[in-house]
């Protein structure tokens, strides 16, 4: 039986870059998380009969939001749902059962690198029929139609059981739980070479956080690999991720990083986040930035066999470093920087013209899904490892002293006034025509603008996406405020000094980028609008 159930609209239902995020208690409200899926439903064309695709990290209200979204499906006329056993599908795995199945679409249900838990955060994006998220003019849609929805439907049934795996029905809607782990981990077995990792008898530390990765990790890394058992860490999802926060950096990673730099560190180390879409690599000894990672896989992606032919170009983020613009060049294909966001590159990548692409808040993909993929960068790391005999540190040393060096670090400013963060980027655009030619200390400023971006794809424009000062000599840094949190405003500030190969390449970061942050500040007035005299997280 299907219930057509009144409703008035609520007024925070704007998705952001990765979907609608709120606190818990916000999705808890009654009629909420249905107003918002219903608005989905009714911009998604051709629903009729169509496959949908559903899944999650496994965080608090996973299930229960899961089970209203199975309902609204079969009241929405949709044919049939695939589903991750237990509600659970990596954002990655989500994307290639969307092109595998050949689906309109789907919902993950996640807050990326957010903490969960019943007093934290909670979300749920749409991704099109190409596997990646929905572009703007889709997510524009999604909003207006959440500013005037009345009403939504959802089929009375019994409680769904998202462990059996197998198929049931509602009504005429199938519902087909599948395994969540088999499907991607087939998918990584085809684009790297497993034999040559295996025998390559390597050791390694994987940080899941307790999040999604784990069951995935698991079963590529330990049973498929043969990496010894416990070489996954914190393998089981939880709903809060054992009260800590699923990011993979050096501040939340910490005891991977302080393992990895001891004496007793394995070959390599590796964590990835809440849904499963980020990574962090760190070698014995040493870190690698997101940024670098970037541009040292894409150096060394031919060694893996789905890159053997090479790649057909590199795709980053504007505030990601310009690393992987030194290695487009020297291989002779194209570099594109586009604006934050992986819906970018899916326009990219659906056009043929990008291969590899990646973002500084360790984000890495290929043509392969169209979501970032954390344990796919895992593993194009073991591959070249492999295939080299080489160690992280040597893999790294190598590429800087071939394409020069990025230093490179990202200052998170959280919870900042919303206003206070909204005055600082209103002024410092306000005095962008007047910084070229300043000096701050020894940094000549050689060009400053607002970064906007117009699609080679489809000719459409994103304007306002970062406040860029570039100085003389390659060196920059990138203000931006993101939209990823879920109370205040997080000041996001990204500074970057170049070294050439005949420059100093193994400097003590912090050291070599003190300028660049001193010089941030007194472009920015951080400390005035903020009251912050340092960042809460350093990446």
């Amino acid at each position: 039986m299907i219930e057509t159930v009144a409703t008035t609209p609520f007024t925070d239902q704007k998705p952001g870059t990765s979907g609608l995020r709120k606190k818990v208690k916000v999705f808890q409200q009654a009629h909420y998380a249905e107003n918002f899926i219903q608005s989905v439903f009714d911009v998604v064309k051709g629903k009729q009969g169509a496959t949908l695709v559903i899944g999650g990290d496994g965080r608090f209200l996973n299930r229960e939001v899961i089970d209203k979204a199975i309902r609204m499906a079969a009241a929405n006329g949709f044919g049939r749902v695939v589903v991750g056993q237990g509600g659970i599908l990596s954002t990655p795995a989500a994307s290639n059962i969307i092109r595998q199945r050949g689906a309109i679409g789907g919902l993950v249900l996640s807050a990326s690198h957010n903490p969960g838990g019943p007093d934290e955060d909670f979300g749920i994006k749409y991704n099109i029929a190409n596997g990646g998220p929905a572009p703007e003019k889709v997510t524009d849609a999604i909003h207006a139609r959440t500013k005037s929805i009345d009403e939504y439907r959802i089929a009375s049934a019994a409680s769904i059981d998202l462990d059996a795996i197998g198929e049931s029905q509602i009504g005429e809607m199938v519902i087909e739980v599948i395994d969540s782990v088999a499907d991607y981990a087939d998918l990584m077995q085809s684009l790297f070479d497993f034999t040559a990792i295996r025998g390559a008898e390597l050791t390694m530390a994987f940080d899941a956080m307790s999040a999604v990765t784990g069951p995935y990790a698991k079963e590529i890394l330990e049973r498929r690999l043969g990496f010894a058992e416990g070489s996954v860490r914190n393998g089981t999802p939880l709903e809060d991720f054992g009260g800590h926060h699923p990011d993979p950096n050096l501040v939340h990673a910490r005891e991977l990083y302080d393992l990895m730099m001891s004496p007793h560190a394995p070959d390599f180390g590796a964590a990835s986040d809440g849904d499963g879409d980020r990574n962090l690599i760190i070698g014995r000894g040493i870190f690698i930035t997101p940024s670098d990672s970037l541009a040292m896989l894409a150096a060394n992606a031919h060694l893996a066999p789905a890159y053997a032919g090479g790649l057909k170009g590199i795709a980053r983020s504007m505030p990601t470093s310009a690393a992987a613009d030194r290695v487009a060049d020297g291989l002779g294909i194209p570099a594109y920087e586009t604006p934050t966001g992986w819906k970018f590159f899916g326009n990219l990548l659906d056009a043929g013209m990008a291969t590899i692409c990646g973002e500084e808040s360790a984000g890495t993909g290929s043509d392969h899904v169209r979501e970032k993929d954390g344990l796919w960068a895992v593993l194009l790391w073991l591959n070249i490892l492999a295939a080299t005999g080489k160690s992280v540190k040597q893999i790294a040393d190598e590429h800087w002293g071939r394409f020069g060096r990025n230093y490179y670090a990202r200052h998170d400013y959280e919870g900042v006034d919303s206003a206070a963060a909204d005055a600082l980027m209103t002024e410092l655009r306000g005095k962008l025509g007047e910084l070229p030619g300043q000096s701050f200390g020894l940094l000549t400023v050689e060009a400053a603008d607002d970064f906007a971006y117009e699609d080679p794809t489809d000719g459409s424009v994103s304007r306002k996406q970062g406040v860029r000062v570039l100085f003389a000599g390659g060196s920059r840094v990138v203000f931006r405020l993101s939209g990823t949190g879920t109370s205040g405003a997080t000041l996001r500030v990204y500074l970057e000094r170049y070294e050439p190969v005949a420059g100093r390449l193994d400097a003590d970061t912090a050291e070599m980028l003190a300028e660049i942050v001193a010089a941030a500040d007194a472009i920015a007035e951080i400390v005035r609008h903020t009251g912050r005299t340092q960042p809460d997280v350093v990446t």
